[in-house]
C-alpha cells in the first residue's frame, strides 16, 4: 500500500472529528440540569391517560396517533390500558391539566432541543388563558 500513511492519518482525523462531542463533554465536565416541571395544584392526584414513564417517552407518538384517529377516522374515543375512556383532544384532555405551556411543555422541549409543531394548529395554552 503506497498511501497507507495518508489513509491512517485520514482515519485518525475522521475518528477525532467523529468523537469530538464526547471529548468536548469530557473537557467541559459540566452536566445540564434536568427540567423541573411545575404542575398545577392538585394535579399529582389526577390520573393521566397513560403512566408518567410512557408519556415522558412516547407522548409525541400518542399525540400523532390521536391526530390520525380524529382527523382521518373521526374517532375521538381513547381507552387507556386501565380501561378508562378519554376524549382524544390536546386541548380538552392534555391541556386541561398541563395548562401552562411555559412552565410545563417548554421546560422539557427546551432541554431536549426540540420544537414541536403542536402550536401550528392549536392555540397556545397561555394565550387561551387570556381570552
Amino acid at each position: 500500500m503506497y498511501n497507507s500513511g495518508k489513509i491512517i492519518i485520514g482515519i485518525v482525523i475522521f475518528l477525532g472529528l467523529f468523537t469530538s462531542p464526547i471529548w468536548y463533554d469530557l473537557a467541559i465536565g459540566k452536566t445540564t440540569n434536568k427540567p423541573v416541571l411545575v404542575l398545577p395544584k392538585g394535579e399529582d392526584q389526577q390520573e393521566c391517560v397513560r403512566s408518567a414513564e410512557y408519556i415522558r417517552d412516547n407522548h409525541m407518538d400518542l399525540l400523532n396517533d390521536w391526530r390520525d384517529e380524529v382527523v382521518r377516522k373521526n374517532n375521538r374515543d381513547y381507552t387507556s390500558p386501565g380501561g378508562k375512556h378519554y376524549e382524544m383532544s390536546l386541548t380538552k384532555t392534555c391541556l386541561n391539566c398541563h395548562s401552562n405551556k411555559t412552565e410545563f411543555c417548554d421546560q422539557c422541549h427546551n432541554y431536549a432541543g426540540v420544537t414541536p409543531y403542536c402550536w401550528d394548529c392549536h392555540v397556545e395554552p397561555n394565550l387561551m388563558e387570556i381570552n
